[in-house]
């Protein structure tokens, strides 16, 4: 533009250039006619003058030119623009007649762009973004799959064609697909419901026809057109071929009919249906609306289904909870499902379709979840041999870093090549496997252990599981048993090694475990065989319908159990012997007792005259004598009574002084003065004070009368023994101290259990009667007996009595 306009200017700029040519010439023409040099020299900055307005002028043109051009250029573009918002305007009109509704998402729009009357598809006065609110105006189920499609598409780039309901049970057609960088939606009512909503103007109906004729004669597949009485008027050369070997004869001037009626009348835009025409194979039939009438083809069902099970795969496949992988053979990915992205936490937006297998790998192994191998490129390369395979493959488990352990099964995935890759995690699988062979371990060795043999049958009578003692009892070699023979041959092994019993043993075991009833009951008993063993045995049914037998070595056992049966009998007889020789002692050495007892007194009256002294002394001893006798047989009752059983006592209350002189005046009985000389020096010492004491007097007499002689009896003559009684809270303590031998051990036992006296060497101190007695009577009143020695010589005997037995003897009864 700037040359054009330097040469517009050069019209006013020519006579300015004259002017300035002139003056420049000006010195030679003074010279020539005699001008003078000073005149010249007056006449420059005129002239330089003129020439800068002149340039000044040119420039100022020029720029003027330029605005009124720039002005132009914007007017233009203005011009154009309007132009294109005119058209835009002209298209969305045009889409708000088609009858459908247009949803756009763009990189250049904000959020969805919606071309269309929304009343086609939502009730009136509804915003139109309440069209992506599927489930207001469709069912339920149409809601999900129409909203899993739309996902699809915009993550995946998957488009799709649908048949949807809405509420009000209006057919609408929702198809998808990606337009550059965004996605589209169309939604659009059946043709038959089309007409229900505000229609576009009329166009031409011919020109449809003959454009649809045009598009369905090239096709491959039979296809016709029908005008608006569902009157066929065209078909293609395909159809005219399926006709002929139907047996049909068909023109273009007259088109034979293949759909039955039903499928004549179906309206465009219906669900598709099968239709099955003998040898020219079965198709599936697609309609749609054109110029008022309807147009179709009849699509192979082979290629329709094929699609079709693709897609049901597919979905199945992302429905799985096994992650699935699938490559082609140019190891590009081209299906996978989420359970495959949350096994490796891979990002499904990072996951794309096409993605090289090895690309995949390396990302993993760079994240470190692939098993930390030392050579990774032999390792991954042996794992790229899946695309070789020709039957499925188990490879190594993957032990993740996580400390998961993976399972990788490959498999081809068809003619073309390819690989499936199913993934399993058996990280809990090799938990419990590792868990039970444990168990397993343990059961093995705990079963191993046992005394008793067991083995276990199955249903069909072969063995299952034994122990080393199952082998032993029966003597059958274990290389039998672990073959799991069958129970016939176990008997048979057994009969060889026990040819006496061995079949007739297991005759009647086998009935045990052959019996399949499953009413019937688990058996139990003792086995005597023929070589003197004793076995217990048990027949189990188990949950699972096996069978335990258990077999338990009892000879020792059962010896052992005769013994002490023998031996019971036998102390049952002594019992029943001694009591016979109590009720001897009672009754048959009482009445010469008494009679002995009787003479003697006689004697010492002098009612028989008078004795010398000799005589006297001799009458005391057998007086003495007598007496203790008598003293031992009540003894030797008293503790057949205890041992019976039926020994009670009387507690009344008693008066403790009245009670030692009891004992005082017994141990004199049994310890006379012999040629005047006393036998016992005995001191008695009651604390004052003491709690009021209720006890069966007659037993605490025989206590303190045995403790005392006991202990005259090993104290020298004259020896001191000392009887103390004190209280103690809400206790009685009766103390016996002597200066007799020092105590030993086998007085302390006869204070806990009954023992024959034994012969004494001098005068050191056994056991007897009287020490039982003690002991047995205490423990009727719930009292305590201890013995300490005192010194190097004496002891002292404690008897720890409650004040109130009767309080005891009721606790007991309770």
């Amino acid at each position: 533009m700037a040359p054009e306009n330097i040469r517009n200017g050069w019209g006013f700029a020519a006579p300015c250039a004259s002017v300035l040519t002139l003056l420049s010439a000006s010195p030679v023409l003074a010279q020539t006619q005699g001008f003078s040099a000073n005149v010249l020299s007056g006449a420059m900055p005129l002239t330089v003058a003129i020439g800068a307005g002149a340039f000044a002028l040119i420039a100022m043109t020029w720029v003027r030119r330029l605005l009124k051009d720039a002005r132009l250029a914007k007017a233009q573009s203005n011009e154009q623009i309007s132009s294109l918002r005119a058209l835009v305007d002209e298209y969305e009109a045009l889409l708000s007649g088609t009858g459908e509704v247009t949803v756009l998402w763009t990189e250049y729009t904000e959020g969805p762009k919606f071309l269309g009357q929304s009343a086609l598809i939502v009730p009136p006065g509804r915003r139109s973004d309440a069209i992506l609110d599927f489930n207001f105006w469709l069912q339920d189920e149409e809601a999900d799959e129409l909203a899993l499609a739309l996902e699809n598409l915009k993550v995946h780039g998957r488009g799709f064609d649908l048949s949807l309901r809405t509420r009000e049970n209006i057919l609408i057609r929702a198809s998808g697909w990606v337009l550059g960088s965004g996605t589209a939606l169309r939604l659009r009512r059946a043709a038959q419901q089309i007409a229900t909503a505000p229609a576009p103007q009329p166009r031409d109906a011919n020109a449809d026809f003959g454009a649809a004729k045009s598009i369905l004669s090239a096709l491959a597949v039979p296809a016709f057109l029908r005008n608006g009485s569902q009157k066929l008027i065209f078909a293609n050369s395909a159809w005219h071929d399926a006709a002929r070997q139907l047996g049909k004869r068909s023109s273009e001037a007259q088109p034979a009919e293949l759909l039955d009626p039903a499928q004549q009348n179906a309206p465009a835009g219906a669900p598709t249906t099968t239709v099955m025409l003998a040898e020219a194979g079965t198709f599936e039939l697609v309609q749609f609306p054109v110029g008022g009438g309807i147009g179709g083809f009849l699509r192979p069902r082979k290629d329709v289904g094929r699609d079709a099970n693709l897609s049901h795969l597919s979905s199945i496949i992302d429905a799985l909870a096994t992650p699935i992988a699938i490559f082609n053979a140019n190891r590009e990915l081209v299906q996978f499902n989420r359970a495959y992205c949350a096994l490796w936490s891979i990002d499904p937006h990072w996951l794309k379709l096409g993605m090289d297998e090895r690309a995949i790998l390396d990302k993993l192994r760079t994240d470190g979840k692939l098993p930390n191998e030392p050579d990774y490129q032999a390792w991954r390369a042996k794992h790229l041999t899946s695309y070789a395979l020709t039957t499925p493959r188990e490879s190594d488990p993957w032990h993740l870093p996580d400390g998961r352990t993976v399972q990788v099964i490959s498999a081809p995935a068809g003619p073309k090549g390819g690989v499936i890759y199913v993934f399993e995690d058996i990280t809990d699988q090799l938990y419990l496997k590792s868990l039970n062979k444990a168990l397993t371990d343990v059961q093995r060795s705990t079963l191993n252990a046992l005394s008793e043999g067991v083995a276990v049958f199955g249903t069909n009578g072969r063995l299952t599981l034994s122990n080393p003692r199952f082998s032993m009892l029966w003597k059958v070699p274990t290389n039998l048993l672990d073959g799991n023979p069958h129970i016939d041959q176990i008997a048979e092994a057994v009969t060889a090694a026990m040819p006496e019993d061995g079949a007739s043993i297991w005759r009647d075991l086998k009935r045990g475990i052959i019996d399949l009833n499953p009413t019937r009951s688990d058996q139990s008993g003792r086995l005597t065989r023929a070589d003197g063993r004793m076995l217990d045995y048990a027949v189990v049914r188990l949950p699972d319908g096996q069978t335990m037998m258990t077999f338990l070595d009892v000879t020792d056992s059962a010896k052992y159990s005769l013994m002490l049966r023998e031996r019971n009998e036998a102390l049952v007889t002594a019992d029943r012997l001694k009591d016979a020789f109590v009720q001897n002692v009672s009754y048959e050495l009482r009445s010469p007792l008494t009679n002995i007892i009787g003479f003697a007194d006689l004697l010492s009256s002098k009612a028989a005259g008078e004795l010398n002294e000799k005589q006297q002394s001799y009458t005391d001893y057998i007086r003495a004598s007598s007496v203790t006798l008598g003293v031992l047989i009540d003894n030797i009752l008293d503790l057949a009574t205890v041992d019976a059983g039926i020994a009670q006592l009387r507690p009344e209350p008693q008066d403790i002084a009245a009670l030692v002189e009891k004992a005082r005046a017994g141990l004199a009985a049994s310890f006379p003065e012999i040629d005047g000389e006393s036998s016992i020096n005995l001191k008695v010492e009651i604390a004052p004070d003491l709690p009021a004491f209720i006890a069966d007097g007659t037993r605490v007499v025989q206590v303190l009368y045995n403790l005392l002689s006991s202990a005259a009896r090993f104290s020298e003559p004259g020896g001191e023994v000392k009887l103390t009684v004190a209280g103690r809270g809400d206790r009685i303590l009766f103390i016996v101290d002597d200066e007799g031998a020092a105590m030993g051990d086998e007085m302390r036992a006869a204070l806990l259990e009954r023992n024959d006296g034994q012969a004494i060497a001098g005068r050191q101190r056994g056991a007897g009667l009287g020490l039982a007695i003690v002991r047995a009577f205490v423990n009727l009143h719930g009292g305590t007996v201890t013995v300490e020695k005192r010194g190097s010589r004496g002891s002292r005997c404690t008897i720890n009595l409650p004040a109130d037995a009767s309080l005891q003897q009721a606790g007991a009864a309770e």
